[in-house]
C-alpha cells in the first residue's frame, strides 16, 4: 500500500508541475495546452484511484502516465513536439524525477501485490 502511496504523490507532483507550466503560458500554445490540462487532469484522478481502488488498473494507469509524460517531454526537449521545444529548468527536472518514480512505483507495486506472477 505504502509504494500506491509513493506513485500516487510522484503523479500528483508531475500534475501540479504541469498545471504551473500551463498558468505560466502553456495554456496559449495550442494543443501542447490542451494537452498539459488532460496531463493535470488525469494525473489527480489516477493518484486518486492509486490510493482508493486496490485493483490493478490504477497501477497500469500510473505506469503509462509516467512512460508517456516522460517520453513527451524528452522529444520536446531533444526535438520538437507539435512546434514546441522545451529546456531542462528546475521544474522540467522536478517533473521528470517525479515520472521516474511513478513508473518505479507502478511496477513495484504490482509485483508487490501478485498482479505480475499470475497466469
Amino acid at each position: 500500500m505504502t509504494t500506491r502511496w509513493v506513485g500516487a504523490a510522484a503523479v500528483a507532483v508531475s500534475a501540479i508541475v504541469h498545471l504551473s507550466l500551463w498558468f505560466d503560458g502553456v495554456k496559449d500554445q495550442g494543443t501542447v495546452g490542451a494537452l498539459f490540462v488532460v496531463n493535470v487532469v488525469a494525473g489527480l484522478v489516477i493518484a486518486v484511484l492509486l490510493v482508493r481502488w486496490q485493483h490493478w488498473l490504477p497501477l497500469l494507469l500510473l505506469v503509462g502516465f509516467g512512460a508517456s509524460t516522460l517520453g513527451a517531454f524528452l522529444i520536446s526537449a531533444s526535438g520538437s513536439l507539435f512546434g514546441i521545444h522545451t529546456g531542462w529548468s528546475w521544474y522540467a527536472w522536478l517533473a521528470a524525477i517525479a515520472e521516474i518514480v511513478a513508473v518505479i512505483a507502478g511496477v513495484a507495486a504490482a509485483a508487490r501485490e501478485g498482479y505480475l506472477n499470475r497466469r
